[in-house]
């Protein structure tokens, strides 16, 4: 219910729609639509083509491997020294994720680390006091530990929940104090730590110059370095392995190869054979169709190029159906081709554009007897300006154009059958107001309605 492009439309619709125009009669001609007709023909083909093509693009991804490391061998060896002294210089000053940032801190605290202590030692003395001192004046643990006692020793409901806030601020305090404690014995005591701390922190800051902004970039850089050493060894050893790796796959490529060239080469003998008998029914009773295999290079379709060759007689020599084959004959074999590709399918829709162009006579009664037979396990829609093909149809539709001075108007009519009766007689040259012409139109549409009919038995 969705509007889409149309070549959306196309992509999940190919295995549904299969559409025959004129221009489907010409790419019929190239080598490669006529492999893909052969390749239709036989079941035993596409499991064939599918082990095929995996052994192929292995082979063909490792022989580019191999071309490319052996011509680029001095460039690639060149980039793998620089690779090389990075990801040493890299791992002997092994910096460590997030070492630049912890540093930044590290030094701030190192360079204020006197002012850092006296500040914690003043806070400290003021909570706890001095260890041995018995001074008049008492630290504020004291003070609030004897503020607690006094109002803990009272018996009032208001001075009770004072308590409570006092014992509270006091379990915080010498939370505050232990913190204290902590941060004073954790400042630093090595009088060399500042300095030693800013000599790696210009190392460090010599690495990101170099391969990233910060310290977990170079080592992600480092990591994609490694990953690229990997694969750019041009050792003697490496290339001979590689070697092998190609010569085996291909070895496997072309044992596949084989097998399919077996099996294309049983299968163009039947197809030759069925689209002969075909062609026969089609006002063509002498020609001969002989499909022809020969050797090509290795690609993703296999090692065969196949060339569709058609003989006039038993006599003639075969010959590519660019030559031996007018426009006529040409939409003949291509229904033929259809004829025989699609017996063993169904529930497709088949649309066949104007592919009777160019026949007429018994020809033209053969095409719409072979395209109602198509239509009894598919959709078969055609478009036509033959009588004799028009009389095979289940539903006739009458498209008409309607131009006036100010629009274009096209219309589409489903036709009863007198209606057809009519119709067919104006296809018969223009009969259809002379009684001789609309009883030829009734016979014919009689007879094949007829046939149709035994089709279904």
């Amino acid at each position: 219910g969705r509007s889409v492009p149309a070549a959306t439309l196309g992509e999940f619709s190919r295995a549904l729609l299969t559409v025959h125009g004129q221009n489907d009669q010409l790419r019929l001609l190239a080598p490669d639509q006529q492999l893909a007709a052969l390749d239709r023909s036989s079941s035993d083909i596409a499991p064939l083509l599918e082990k095929y093509r995996e052994i192929f693009l292995h082979w063909r991804t490792l022989a580019k491997d191999l071309k490319r490391r052996t011509e680029s061998r001095r460039e690639m060896a060149q980039e793998v020294d620089r690779l090389q002294f990075a990801v040493n210089e890299i791992s002997e000053i092994d910096p460590q994720p997030g070492e630049d940032e912890d540093l930044i801190t590290l030094i701030k605290r190192l360079q204020d680390v006197d002012g850092l202590r006296e500040a914690a030692q003043t806070a400290l003395v003021a909570i706890d006091g001095v260890e041995g001192d018995f001074g008049e004046e008492k630290p504020a643990s004291t003070l609030l530990g004897e503020a607690h006692a006094a109002v803990h020793a009272v018996d009032d409901k208001q001075l009770e929940e004072l308590s409570q806030q006092l014992g509270e601020m006091t379990s915080q305090l010498a939370g505050i104090a232990g913190e204290l404690g902590q941060f004073l014995s954790d400042l630093p005591a090595d009088p060399e730590l500042l300095e030693k701390s800013l000599q790696r922190q210009q190392e460090l800051r010599g690495l990101t110059r170099k391969y990233a902004g910060d310290i977990d970039g170079v080592l992600a850089w480092k990591q994609e370095a490694e990953s690229k050493l990997a694969s750019m060894d041009t050792s003697t050893e490496a290339l001979e392995k590689l070697q092998a790796e190609v010569a085996e796959a291909q070895t496997e490529m072309v044992s596949r190869a084989e097998k399919l060239t077996a099996a294309r080469t049983k299968a163009a003998k039947k197809l030759a054979k069925a689209v002969t008998e075909e062609i026969h029914g089609l006002a063509m009773p002498k020609a001969r169709l002989e499909v022809d295999i020969r050797q090509a290079k290795y690609s993703r379709a296999g090692a065969d190029e196949v060339e569709l060759l058609l003989a006039a007689n038993d006599a003639a020599s075969p010959k590519p159906l660019s030559v031996a084959a007018s426009g006529g004959e040409l939409s003949r074999v291509m229904l033929a081709l259809e004829v025989i590709l699609s017996a063993g399918t169904a529930g497709t829709t088949l649309v066949f554009d104007e592919v009777d162009a160019g026949v007429g006579g018994r020809a033209a009664v053969e095409i719409g007897r072979r395209l109602a037979r198509l239509a009894q396990a598919n959709q078969v829609l055609v478009v036509t300006h033959l009588p004799q093909v028009a009389a095979y149809a289940d539903t006739h539709l009458h498209v008409a154009k309607d131009v006036t001075d100010k629009s274009v108007t096209s219309g589409v009519v489903t036709l009863s059958r007198e209606e057809r009766v009519e119709e067919l007689a104006r296809m018969l040259a223009g009969l259809d107001d002379t009684a001789t012409g609309r009883a030829h139109a009734a016979e014919l549409l009689s007879k094949a309605q007829d046939e149709v009919e035994g089709f279904r038995v």
